[in-house]
């Protein structure tokens, strides 16, 4: 866009420049060459009275005088065909001036001024004058050159200011534009500073309200979330009730302990909806995997499973909350343990990205898919909601990633999810 007004201020200025410089030009040209006849003539004219007197001495010596002067060169042609001064034919022009018409004539070395005078003793005389092409153009070439000049002045201020003015232009637009990319990103913290034009500060006053609306709406449905949370936790309550009643010591111990579970989930959905702020999300993914594959190694433990974890010693920052990427590991080692029988063996692997970010790849030695892999959201082969691939998939694109699954080299199931570098 910048190109494009600096461009149009070329082109505008060039056409302005062209309508009046051009006409400028060709009107210095008319009045150097018409000064230069006019000076011509009038010494011509100043020695008419001489020549009317006859006095062919004095004429000669003053027309002598006169071209030694002067680089206009001068002849006078007596009535009986002779002349003084400066030698010259006795062309046609001369014989029509000669008949007491004075008269200027073009020719391709410049410009011929032939003046009549009469009441001499033995007829008409004609003073010839001749000035060059050189004398009619003097002065033109510079006066040309300063309109050029100026010309050239006038254009680099043009395009200087038609600069400024897309400028002006530009870096609100190109401040509106980042700002909705950064909506985009999720930071809706995001805001313009309106500025430039009045059409481009209401472009930026309504993209700051619609972030305000997103932010409002966002928040309104994860407090709606969250009630609805809230409100399990009476029939979970109840729940506990029912299996402290329970005579079975054994069986009232493994149903609370899955009441607990369930009202540890409750709580983690409260908590999650609740601690949506819009910022810039960001986290080590580092330290979290390690933390979430140390909480799970003591039920691994108790399973009998290998667990074989590979992480490196230096933070690995991703576009990603904590609680997020805590969420996308318990999700899949979740599926490790419930679709994998005891004691079998599973890998947690962290990488860095091939272009900044973090590579999350877990691996087990169980069946692996045995129905295509379940990419959809509440898509599932087993007994579940089919939710869990799709949470992992979207928090990775979320960040700039993607998601990665299919069998592992041992026949399992390998799951990749690639997250994007953290925001700078």
């Amino acid at each position: 866009m910048r190109r494009r007004l600096a461009l149009l201020a070329v082109a505008t200025t060039s056409l302005v420049l062209v309508a009046f410089l051009v006409p400028l030009a060709m009107l210095v040209s008319t009045v150097a060459a018409e000064r230069a006849t006019a000076e011509a003539t009038a010494q011509a004219q100043s020695l008419a009275a001489l020549v009317a007197l006859g006095d062919r001495g004095s004429l000669d010596t003053t027309l002598r005088q006169v071209n030694g002067a002067n680089g206009t060169p001068i002849t006078v042609f007596l009535p009986d065909r002779t002349s003084l001064g400066v030698p010259a034919p006795w062309d046609r022009a001369v014989e029509l001036a000669a008949r007491g018409r004075s008269i200027t004539v073009e020719t391709p070395t410049g410009r011929e001024i032939l003046v009549a005078v009469q009441g001499g003793a033995g007829g008409t005389s004609v003073i010839r004058t001749f000035v060059s092409t050189g004398q009619l153009r003097q002065g033109v070439g510079r006066a040309w050159l300063v309109l050029g000049l100026i010309g050239l002045a006038l254009l680099t201020v043009g395009i200087v200011v038609a600069d400024r003015l897309a400028r002006s232009l530009i870096q609100p637009v190109g401040q509106v534009a980042g700002v909705s990319r950064r909506l985009a990103r999720g930071d809706l913290d995001a805001r313009v500073d309106p500025a430039g034009p009045p059409e481009i500060r209401d472009v930026g006053t309504a993209l700051n309200h619609l972030a305000t609306r997103i932010r409002e709406l966002l928040t309104r449905e994860r407090e709606a979330v969250a009630d609805l949370s809230h409100q399990l936790r009476t029939p979970v309550t109840a729940l506990r009730l029912e299996a402290e009643t329970l005579r079975d010591k054994d069986e009232a111990a493994r149903v609370g302990e899955a009441v607990d579970t369930l009202e540890r989930m409750v709580t983690q959905v409260i908590r999650e909806a609740r601690r949506f702020r819009g910022g810039v999300a960001r986290c080590d993914a580092t330290a979290v995997i390690t933390d979430r594959v140390t909480f799970w190694s003591a039920l691994a433990e108790d399973q009998d499973r290998p667990v074989r974890l590979r992480i490196p010693g230096t933070p690995l920052p991703v576009g990603v909350s904590a609680q997020d990427l805590a969420a996308c590991a318990d999700l899949l080692l979740e599926n490790v343990f419930a679709n994998t029988p005891d004691g079998t063996p599973f890998t947690v692997e962290l990488a860095p990205g091939p272009d900044g970010g973090a590579l999350l790849t877990i691996t087990d030695e169980g069946p692996g898919f045995s129905y295509p892999v379940p990419v959809d959201r509440g898509t599932s082969g087993r007994s579940s909601t089919g939710l869990g691939l799709d949470i992992a998939r979207r928090t990775a694109e979320g960040s700039g990633g993607r998601m990665r699954a299919g069998p592992s080299p041992s026949g399992g199931a390998e799951i990749t999810l690639e997250f994007g570098p953290a925001a700078s």
